[in-house]
């Protein structure tokens, strides 16, 4: 299923030949050390991916999803977009890409299309976005969409992460 396009990107479903790439996204220690997170295993890699084969639209909106990013003439996955919730039940976005796709712009495009998808695919009112402050790129990319409401420490990860969100009227009035 194909989620939606931007200029240079699509963002689709995964397929079973999407695995070796998406276990790269979580077993890289360039893309881990940003997060931060801890590498996975084989068998978290599988059931992870597993539980993200098949995905339908509706189930954006229940569980935490992850759909393939992928250069619109290339068939290979560079990354994830991941529809979340946070620890209050908010929409949050997050995406993350392989080492090889960094300082493309793939990750401001990415967040724009996201932001548009969730507001008027999905008519969504309010999305969140938690970034290590440590990931100097992905604040940037924040930054240029969405307000930070607060810095907290992250038990979980083990760093200091930094909230933004940004309210749907706010994105539409930016985007006239």
């Amino acid at each position: 299923m194909n989620l939606f396009e931007t200029e240079r990107l699509r963002i689709k479903s995964l397929e079973k030949t999407d695995k070796v790439h998406f276990a790269e996204l979580f077993t890289d220690p360039k893309v881990l050390e940003l997060i931060p997170q801890k590498a996975f295993t084989e068998q978290q890699i599988t059931d992870r991916f597993n539980n993200n084969l098949n995905i339908v639209l509706s189930d954006i909106k229940t569980q935490k999803c992850a759909f393939g990013i992928f250069k619109k003439d290339d068939p290979e996955l560079i990354g994830l977009a991941l529809f979340l919730k946070n620890e209050n039940n908010e929409e949050e976005l997050g995406y993350r890409f392989r080492a090889n796709a960094w300082g493309n712009g793939y990750g401001t495009e990415t967040t724009k299309g996201m932001l548009n998808f969730y507001f008027n695919t999905l008519h969504t009112e309010k999305v969140t976005a938690d970034v290590n402050v440590a990931n100097i790129a992905s604040v940037k990319i924040l930054e240029k969409f969405m307000k930070c409401v607060k810095e907290f420490f992250n038990e979980r990860d083990n760093c200091t992460d930094r909230r933004y969100e940004l309210e749907k009227n706010n994105w539409l009035q930016q985007n006239q």
